[in-house]
């Protein structure tokens, strides 16, 4: 695969013309120009604010799981569950994207992801029952969902010619926020009298920010680079691709799923294993924060990095024994090596950002980035709802840690089999 930077102005203007925008665009016919410096400026600090709400919705319930256990008296079990809750909003709100971004635009459709993660964050707290905060999670999880799928879109859409550049400046936003969640939820949690409805519903806050430069994209009509003229409406589905029969969509489902596994497990369980170790609450917040703050860096270097390799599966591996190591050591002595084991696990945690730059990679058009994302992103979600919920049963019933951090170390064995099957250097439009 050509490095990102050097691709052909023939496939940028292929990817570009079949995106889902084109629909809503409005480009004069022969336009040749595409938007002013300060729309693409707009964009960039919009998909930035829209990835650092992507987590903190869930990493500060994470940080404060034992209080809101105990709050709305939880079993392990039912815990289990509202760990399990993001992947299955992603897997069946992240279907619906590419036709809500087909009739709205992209734009409009991750301005109301991000009003959605607002209202849901403000309502959970203070519901006042498990299936009101499961229902509230939910709402705020749809809006993860479509914001999720549609960031790819964008970059392939808007930045053609700098896919790994921007995949990785959204990606280090996405783990900031998750690392700036998991850390501060606790003191602030204090610092506000120690109610942890309070420590959950102010990063509603900063979904409410990031609404705002998605306003101006709602109603944009500025054709994208390059773009010359408007598409048919029907432009969007073809080529007709059936991406089921496609052996790299599926090595990269199945990749997209065990990281994602691994992922959530981390951010609803890391915490309480090191509490359950006899480190703090405030400890084990800043340990689960170093964790996500690896992706910070790395999210920005391994997706340029990527980009410019015909092949990721080594990458793949790389992060694979760092997150066996990282494992073993949380088995084997939990407090003892805590930094070092949340250490590893962040670097294995950059799965993610990987993942997304295969999605930009493995397909040549901006329709096949489309139904790639959705398609790789519903599909692996789905594929992780289990984790979580079995490490919740597992937990409960055999009273440790053994087994579930056994079943988190197995788990990367498949993640790096079907990594090396997607990183190879082909796209889905030659098997489908």
């Amino acid at each position: 695969m050509p490095d990102d930077e050097t691709q052909t102005p023939t496939l940028n203007r292929e990817a570009i013309a079949r995106t889902p925008h084109d629909t809503r665009a409005g480009a004069l016919p022969g336009a040749a120009e595409g938007p002013s410096p300060w729309l693409l400026r707009l964009i960039a600090v919009g998909l930035v604010l829209a990835a650092l709400n992507l987590r903190p919705a869930i990493t500060s319930l994470g940080a404060l799981l034992e209080e809101v256990r105990e709050g709305l008296h939880m079993s392990g079990s039912v815990a289990g569950v509202l760990t399990s809750v993001p992947p299955l909003c992603f897997a069946v709100f992240g279907v619906m994207a590419p036709r809500l971004a087909r009739r709205f635009g992209a734009g409009a459709v991750v301005c109301a992801g991000m009003a959605a993660i607002a209202v849901g964050l403000v309502v959970r707290p203070y519901i006042g029952s498990t299936a009101g905060f499961l229902a509230a999670s939910a709402l705020a999880l749809m809006g993860i969902a479509v914001s999720n799928i549609l960031m790819p879109v964008i970059v392939k859409r808007w930045f053609p010619d700098r896919v790994g550049t921007m995949t990785g400046l959204y990606s280090m936003a996405l783990a900031l926020g998750t690392a700036l969640a998991a850390a501060l939820t606790v003191p602030v949690t204090g610092a506000l009298g120690g109610n942890w409805q309070t420590g959950l519903i102010v990063w509603a806050v900063l979904a409410a920010v990031a609404v705002l430069p998605w306003i101006v994209l709602v109603r944009d009509r500025t054709p994208a680079p390059g773009q010359p003229a408007p598409v048919a409406a029907n432009a969007t589905e073809a080529p007709a691709l059936k991406i089921t029969r496609s052996r790299t969509a599926w090595g990269l489902a199945c990749f997209f799923g065990l990281q994602a596994t691994a992922a959530y497990i981390t951010m609803g369980w890391m915490p309480q294993i090191f509490r359950d170790a006899g480190v703090s609450a405030g400890t084990a917040g800043l340990l689960l924060a170093v964790t996500m703050a690896m992706g910070v860096p790395l999210a920005f270097v391994i997706p340029r990095v990527a980009s410019r390799l015909k092949n990721q599966g080594p990458i793949v591996v790389v992060l694979g024994l760092c997150g066996l190591i990282g494992y073993s050591g949380l088995y084997l002595a939990p407090a003892a090596g805590a930094w070092a084991w949340a250490l590893l696990l962040g670097v294995a945690n950059c799965a993610f950002p990987l993942a997304l730059t295969m999605i930009g990679m493995r397909a040549r058009s901006g329709a096949g980035v489309v139904r790639l994302s959705a398609f790789a992103q519903s599909t692996g979600y789905l594929l992780s709802i289990p984790g979580p919920l079995l490490v919740g049963v597992l937990y409960q019933h055999s009273g440790g840690w053994g087994l579930p951090i056994a079943l988190m170390a197995g788990l990367m064995i498949p993640q790096m089999a079907a990594g090396i099957l997607a990183g190879r250097d082909r796209t889905i439009e030659d098997e489908c």
